[in-house]
């Protein structure tokens, strides 16, 4: 693979990664040594947590990725707001001097992009429209796709097919956690889609995504990381299979019960990209 395309294709990856999620103490958490998923079993307390941290009802949510692919490492950062009982958020996320502002509402994401990349917005539009659910029945497994910032928490929503254990007890600026570790079966992120569970399968080379998250006194998820190491071109490119790309990708949550409104942009400003993004025929239409 060419590293002009390597880099773009990473760079997606970073600006995709950076629509995930802090830690802290001001919003009511347990304080240091009252961590009470000592006595619960592993796989129930991470699967209880996504429970309690949909009922803290919103929070802002942090995010650092790394990608290394080929010898070039690619960084992301993003921060937000989240309502996390209806799945909305609002983020900027920067990676490579490039800063794109990203909406999640009723299962859309909308991006603006700024500075070389505005251009990207077809028909003198200022913001992109990618329709999850028409993108998840037309997108081609293992294709690029756009990130919902929710995605890393519904992880947690089948932590009992997972296999999960218990590390210890650790602080976290002030917030004393439990650490856990948890192997995600792929089927979980597939969602049921036969095709991108396979490809899945492939690039990643085994059937479980580590993830690690850290839990709070009162259940909630606090930190998540995601290691991930990909094979791209593996069973594609002859003599490329050993390809390999890295992705570190770190979420956080803090201050619970913030206030959040989160709205989607005006239709007159917003040019639907779906179709191209699924690789499907026809040109963007005005959302």
């Amino acid at each position: 693979m060419p590293k002009t395309q390597t880099a773009s294709a990473v760079t997606a990856l970073v600006l995709a990664a950076a629509a995930l999620t802090g830690c802290g103490s001001e919003d009511g958490s347990a304080p240091a040594g009252d961590v009470r998923g000592a006595a619960t079993p592993p796989a129930r307390a991470v699967q209880n947590a996504y429970r309690a941290t949909l009922a803290a009802g919103t929070a802002r949510m942090t995010v650092t990725s790394k990608v290394v692919a080929e010898g070039q490492a690619l960084t992301g950062h993003g921060s937000g707001v989240a309502d996390l009982a209806h799945g909305a958020s609002r983020f900027d996320l920067t990676s490579q001097g490039t800063t794109i502002e990203q909406r999640v509402v009723d299962g859309a994401v909308y991006q603006r992009p700024t500075g070389a990349r505005r251009g990207a917005v077809p028909g003198g539009k200022t913001w992109m429209k990618i329709d999850l659910a028409r993108l998840g029945r037309t997108g081609p497994a293992g294709g690029s796709r756009p990130t919902d910032p929710m995605e890393p928490l519904r992880y947690l929503k089948d932590a009992g097919r997972a296999h999960v254990t218990r590390v210890g007890d650790q602080t976290l600026d002030g917030t004393r956690t439990t650490h856990y570790r948890v192997a995600v079966p792929v089927s979980v992120l597939a969602r049921g889609d036969a095709g991108q569970e396979q490809e899945l399968r492939r690039q990643l080379g085994t059937d479980r995504l580590p993830v690690e998250v850290w839990l709070d006194g009162q259940g909630r998820l606090r930190r998540e990381r995601v290691l991930l190491t990909l094979h791209p071109l593996k069973q594609r490119t002859p003599g490329h299979g050993n390809t390999r790309v890295t992705s570190t990708t770190e979420v956080r949550l803090t201050d619970f019960g913030t206030d959040v409104k989160v709205t989607a942009p005006p239709a007159a400003d917003t040019a639907d990209v779906t179709g191209r993004t699924t690789g499907s025929a026809g040109t963007a239409q005005a959302g």
